[in-house]
């Protein structure tokens, strides 16, 4: 949801050595069985995002609902999934698709009821699945009861629960300028003026998502009231949409403009002049909200609620220490996990960076775990971001291994372990989303990584007996999809299940720490996960398309006779022997156990 921070920072298994199973048997002191009552159990977890409307449709309208994601559930399951992030199934006049909440207490009847809502939960629970909620706290809709009390009069008890302000210049019969020259992220003004109260309401995204005034003490409790509703329905947590958009800056000052080095200003894709939104965004207030909602939350634990509930947000940073403090400081707790979309969306294929951003959330984050991400419903897909057209399934394995083999909770976005592809609109014309109506050509906005999910190869893709779907389902799902992929021994899906599966009974991808190694390479990323009496587990990954050999005692952190036990490779890949002979093809992946 927090589009100008996107903006900014835009198999065979045969290759392995011994099969899964037979590996876990080998030697319990090498496996980690997943405890689903642990109180630690997000520090490893594999987090599914989920979006509603395009994972499955159950009644044929054309439209991805409950009762869809409780079929599917046995495929969660067998992907290994520890929870499922679903994007918001609220009531909603579904202006933004879903992050308009015009009802928080509810579903949205075209996605089910309460009761659907409930056997999703009861279902999801016997397959030890957890669900995480969205909790969108920064904007409402226009249409929530509480904004339309809001602009009925100035004196309406609800009318401080939203931003409101006078404009500059205003006279009776002229609304004047807006307040200053804050901007959506969705283009232009963040200001709408009401013609009734002759006032302007702020809304940092659409204009019919009106912002939260987080300075009146009832918001609080108004969003602790929600949270308790769905604790009490058994939800494992929530990721917190736009988190760090919940202040403004109290004098109103104006953002300032964005210059390139010869002074000149920069026009965003909605030709609007380029701001820095330093006054909209990450102020510092935000942190004792969060330390106050993750206080409410802990009490939940004390109330015969099993298992901790985890908080995520959506942080969209400049920088690691921006990223630390959200954890919170000692004796203030705030996100469990919050996503670290600095190394994520890097957005190009640098070992440099990967291996610079890598070590940082590793090391500078004060010990917390690390939450690693490369891809959600506001960003074009792998393929689009990080693919050369060529070695696109290769690369998304590359990326896969990273979100999995580093150390930390992975989350990852449905579709990508089928290699959906971005597919935008090509008119404006069948544009759905308001960033793409808004700026389009420049910005076709978001409905290209929305796609519905391609299950197989038939008509409507499995995912709905509908001959119209709510996006056009790609051409690719004939091809694409998870019958065609699942147990063959070379798809992705195989990849992205083999790897979840060493995740969890592999005790140095579970809890091992991570060493980077072979540093000064810039073509093969290579790092070490390690722990006390427990076999090392190294990973090389190769950023180019042409052959690479590395040598992974280089530096010393591994035995320079050490011999190497293959646990995954890419298709085709050698399986070496010896850890200072490895090699790799185009964009090749080798992950193997050190003896």
């Amino acid at each position: 949801m927090n589009w100008t921070g996107m903006m900014k920072y835009g198999v065979a298994v045969c290759a392995i050595g011994m099969s899964i199973g037979a590996m876990a048997a080998t030697k319990s002191s090498d496996t980690v069985k997943a405890d689903v009552n642990s109180p630690d159990w997000w520090k490893n977890a594999v987090i599914y995002e989920l979006y509603p409307r395009s994972f499955m449709d159950s009644n044929g309208d054309g439209v991805g609902d409950l009762k869809g994601i409780t079929e599917k559930l046995d495929y969660l399951k067998k992907l290994g999934v520890d929870a499922i992030w679903i994007t918001p199934c609220y009531p909603s006049p579904q202006a933004d698709f879903g992050y308009d909440i015009s009802d928080y207490v509810n579903i949205d009847p075209q996605y089910g009821t309460l009761a659907d809502f409930d056997r999703l939960m009861a279902e999801a629970n016997k397959r030890h699945i957890r669900i995480l909620m969205d909790m969108v706290m920064n904007h409402s809709s226009d249409e929530h009861k509480w904004f339309i009390e809001s602009r009925s009069s100035k004196d309406n008890p609800y009318r401080d629960w939203y931003v409101w302000h006078d404009g500059k210049g205003e006279t009776v019969t002229d609304k004047g300028e807006p307040p200053n020259n804050w901007q959506s992220d969705f283009g232009h003004s963040a200001w709408e003026w009401d013609g009734k109260t002759r006032q302007y309401y702020y809304h940092k995204f659409y204009v019919k998502q009106p912002d939260f005034n987080w300075n009146n003490p009832k918001v609080h409790q108004a969003f602790k009231d929600i949270i308790a509703f769905w604790m009490k329905r058994g939800v494992a947590g929530f990721r917190f949409d736009a988190i760090t958009t919940l202040f403004e800056d109290p004098e109103m000052r104006d953002d300032d403009e964005l210059h390139d080095k010869d002074g000149k200003t920069f026009l965003n894709a909605y030709g609007d002049i380029a701001l820095n939104d330093s006054r909209t965004n990450n102020l510092p207030e935000v942190h004792t909200v969060m330390q106050e909602m993750r206080a409410y939350m802990d009490t939940f634990g004390s109330k015969g609620y099993p298992g901790t509930r985890v908080l995520i947000g959506e942080t969209y940073l400049p920088n690691i220490a921006e990223l630390a403090k959200q954890y919170g400081p000692p004796g203030h707790p705030e996100f469990e996990l919050p996503m670290d979309t600095q190394l994520g969306f890097i957005n190009k294929l640098d070992v440099t960076a990967f291996r610079q951003k890598i070590d940082d959330v590793q090391t500078q984050v004060n010990g917390n775990t690390p939450m690693i991400v490369f891809d959600n419903h506001d960003n074009p897909r792998l393929d689009a971001r990080y693919g050369d057209g060529v070695h696109n399934e290769d690369i998304e394995r590359v990326i896969a291994t990273v979100l999995f083999a580093t150390r930390g909770a992975s989350m990852f976005y449905y579709g990508d372990e089928i290699g959906m592809k971005t597919t935008p609109p090509t008119r404006k014309e069948d544009v759905k989303d308001p960033v793409g109506v808004t700026g389009w050509p420049k910005d076709k906005g978001r409905d290209g990584e929305r796609t519905p999910m391609q299950w197989d190869a038939a008509a409507g893709a499995g995912f709905s007996t509908s001959a119209s779907t709510w996006l056009p389902i790609p051409a690719t799902y004939t091809t694409v999809n998870v019958k065609t992929e699942d147990g063959k021994a070379d798809s992705l899906l195989t990849w992205y299940e083999t790897l979840i599966r060493l995740k969890k009974t592999n005790a140095a991808l579970a809890h091992g720490d991570n060493v980077m190694l072979d540093a000064a390479n810039t073509k093969v990323l290579s790092w070490m996960r390690s722990g006390p009496g427990i076999p090392s587990v190294v990973v090389a990954e190769n950023f180019t398309a042409e052959a690479q050999t590395v040598n992974l005692t280089t530096g010393g952190a591994v035995p320079a006779q050490g011999t190497v036990t293959t646990l995954l490779k890419s298709p085709g890949g050698a399986d070496p022997k010896w850890i200072d002979h490895i090699e790799l093809g185009p964009f090749g992946v080798f992950v193997g156990e050190v003896k």
